[in-house]
Formats: C-alpha cells, structure tokens, sequence
C-alpha cells in the first residue's frame, strides 16, 4: 500500500514540479518583464530549486563519448553485449583511426566492471569506467530496475546474481581468452562467491580480482549501515521495507525494496549534509554561480536516481552478508545454473592477483571489512596480494573523483598490468563476438 501512496503522491506533485521549472525560466529570461522584477534571481532560484526536489529522477546515462589514450581522442560507443532478464552486460567499445593507437587499444586488458546493486544504477561508476577505458578493454553489469522487469520472467536471488557474474567472466574469457574482474561496494561478496565456486570446479578463472570498499566481513569496524542490518531481524525487514509494484509498470505484482525507500535511508544518514548542498545550490543560482550549480545538478541527478531491489535477493544479501556471516564462516552454499547446491571456498582459488582497496574515511564499508579478503583466499601467495588504503578518501572516493583518479586508480592500473600474461606467453586474443563486426577499426 505505501508504493501505491507514494506513486499517487508523485504523480499529484509532478505538474508542480513543471511549472516550478518554468517559473524558474520564466523569471531569468530577459526578454520577458518578469526578469526586470526585483528579486527576480532569487524567485527563479526558489523555483528552480522546488523543481528539482520535486521532481522524478529516471536513470541517468553514462554519456562517454570519447576518451583520451595518450593524447589521442578516442570515440566510445556504448552497447549492450549481452541482455538477461534483471542485468545488461554493457561493453564500451572504443574507436579509432590512428594506426598506433589502434594496435595499443587491441593489446590492452579487458576488465569486468561488476557494480553495485544497491539502490543506484551503474552510472554511478561513470567516473571509473571513464578513467579505466583509457588503459582497457571495459565492461559494465548494468542492473535494471526490478519494477521494469515482467513477472514472467520469474523471480531473482542472490545466488542468480552469482550465476550471472560467472557467465559474464566465462563470455569474456570465451571472447578475449581472460579477462580481470573489479568489484565495487556490495558485488564484493557475491563476486568472490562466483570466482571461489569457479575455482572449485577446476574451471579458468579471471587473471586478477580488485575488490573495493565492499562488506567481505561486515563484523569489522561496523557502520551505520551494517549496525542497521545486524540489529534488525531478517522478518522486521521483510514485514517493513518489502512492497509490491504498482500496476502502472511492467514489474506490476512483483516483490521489491522500493527506490524510493532505499533513497530515504541514504539521505536521513546525512540529513545536514544535504540540506546546506541544497541551501549552498540556492545561493550558487543566486549569485549566477553556473559552475557550482551544475556540479549540483550533475551529482544529485545520479545520487536521486535509484531503483528497486528484487525482495529475495535483498533479502538473501541482508541475511547471508550482514547477519549470518556465511562467507567467513564458511556456511555459504549456492545454487548453480543446473541446480546443484555448492559450498563456497575461497581457499580453492589458486593463480589469480587479489587487489583489495579501503577508504580511510569509509562510513559505508568500514576499515577491514574488504581486506578480509585475504584471509580467505589462502591459496593465493602474498606475491600476487595488495592491500591499499585510501587516505582522505569516503566511500565514493575510492571510485569517483579526485582521490580515484590520481591516487586509486594508479595502484589498480599497476596491479592489472602486474597480472598481465607475459608476451610470450599471452593466449591468442580471440576477435570472434556475440555480434557481428563491421570492418571500422576498433578495439
């Protein structure tokens, strides 16, 4: 019932939210009387500024387009590789004419970017696929939105999320001979639960996994986040976040966490904090500030968009990684593609480079809480382990912004390089793709 309310309440603000934006409009256009008025900048930010919190945030894109690979502009054209039911395999193919950059582009390695699926959508990672596309081959998971997805195409589990990263590691292999995998906040977990049952198998595994501010063992260095989830019972969670889709979407019926929620919950962690970013984007309007004003924009269009979460696999996530501590514990078993029910063991894995990164300013995943990694994975020497700690950098900072780019992003980028396979010994990189080729050059 509370989805339905919500919606209704939406729906009924959404024609002031309109005319809030042309108000807005209205009052700094010079050609019209209102712009002469007095005060007429500070009422076009007031408008301006009820526009946007009233607004509907739809998914943003990730809008690259071109991206520099030393000194050369390079055009990226964004696809979907691979389209299952609740996730896109979204590939960022990168163009050129120049022959030397060419022949650099097509030796590069290829990296599966795993992204959260968390409440926002994989935009969020823009800034790292953006940085990473200058020296790799880039892939995204692009979760959808569960309210788009149709009940017939059954329901979503955790352990279907680890079936699908497994799939798009073997279609990369299959595709390129290896690849490297990065994992980002939440998909640590089922990340590591995919490469360990591979392992397991005796199937190849990917050449290096990086793991990212990400809950391997949530019992460290608890935040505010895990507190909520351990101290809440897994009914109190099913009986008060969990709603069924209105019948206006395709998902109409189908269990989720709302968007909307998860939204409340990460605003109501920082309610002063984004309150004075909303006063300081008002005052920014109001002295013609345009640069501030779009940062506000850019930032607040991605962080209002979010999605709703299947109800089992939200469920299964918050029981498993945050309250029954299965991985470390050792007691997490999954359901393969084929039904068979496996043990995950992250001793088995064997030959591949673990890369573990942390924020000191975390309040997401807390200090130690993806480091936890090598405890786990025994079987990898501490040669081809790394740990590395962010200074200054929150949460986001690991992945986006400043602290990213010039501090993360050169460990990461030497780390995948390190785990390279050596020239002569290197697999011939397959150029056969689920699409056909055109003969454009490109990488």
């Amino acid at each position: 019932m509370l989805y339905q309310l919500y919606e209704t309440q939406r729906s009924l603000m959404e024609p002031f939210s309109d005319l809030a934006e042309v108000a807005s409009r209205m009052f700094t256009n010079p050609v019209l009387p209102f712009a002469q008025l007095p005060l007429a900048q500070r009422i076009s930010a007031a408008y301006d500024l009820m526009h946007r919190l009233g607004k509907d945030y739809e998914k943003p894109e990730f809008g690259l387009r071109t991206v520099n690979v030393d000194g050369i502009d390079v055009a990226i054209h964004e696809r979907v590789e691979i389209d299952k039911p609740f996730c896109e395999l979204r590939r960022f193919k990168r163009f050129s004419d120049d022959p030397d950059t060419l022949t650099k582009l097509k030796v590069q390695p290829v990296v599966l970017v795993v992204a959260p699926l968390s409440g926002h959508y994989a935009t969020l990672l823009r800034d790292t696929v953006r940085t990473l596309l200058g020296d790799h081959k880039v892939y995204i998971t692009d979760w959808k939105n569960a309210r788009l997805v149709p009940m017939a195409e059954g329901e979503f589990h955790l352990d279907d999320y680890i079936n699908y990263v497994q799939s798009f590691i073997r279609y990369l292999q299959g595709t390129y001979g290896n690849c490297h995998v990065m994992s980002v906040c939440q998909p640590t977990v089922p990340v590591l639960a995919a490469i360990s049952l591979m392992a397991s198998r005796k199937e190849k595994l990917p050449l290096s996994m990086t793991m990212m501010g990400g809950p391997i063992d949530a019992r460290k260095s608890p935040t505010a986040v895990n507190n909520l989830a351990m101290q809440r019972s897994h009914e109190w969670f099913e009986n008060n976040v969990i709603y069924r889709v209105p019948d206006k979407f395709p998902g109409a019926g189908r269990r989720v966490y709302p968007g909307f929620l998860q939204h409340s919950g990460f605003v109501a962690m920082n309610p002063d904090r984004h309150a004075k970013s909303h006063y300081d984007y008002f005052e920014d309007l109001i002295r013609g500030d345009n640069e501030s004003a779009e940062a506000h924009r850019k930032f607040y269009d991605e962080y209002n968009a979010v999605l709703d979460m299947d109800a089992d696999y939200y469920l299964e996530t918050i029981r498993t990684v945050f309250q029954d501590f299965n991985l470390v514990h050792g007691t997490w078993e999954v359901k393969s593609e084929r039904g068979k029910v496996e043990r995950v063991r992250p001793q088995d894995i064997r030959g591949v480079g673990l890369l573990t990164v942390e924020g000191e300013l975390d309040d997401i995943s807390g200090s130690g809480q993806t480091a936890a990694a090598h405890d786990l994975c025994t079987g990898i020497p501490k040669a081809h382990s790394k740990h590395y700690e962010a200074k200054g950098a929150g949460h986001y900072g690991i992945f986006s912004g400043r602290r990213w780019r010039e501090m993360v992003y050169p460990v990461v980028k030497q780390f995948i390089a390190e785990h390279e396979p050596k020239p002569e010994t290197a697999p011939a990189r397959k150029r056969t793709s689920a699409r056909s080729r055109t003969s454009t050059p490109r990488s």
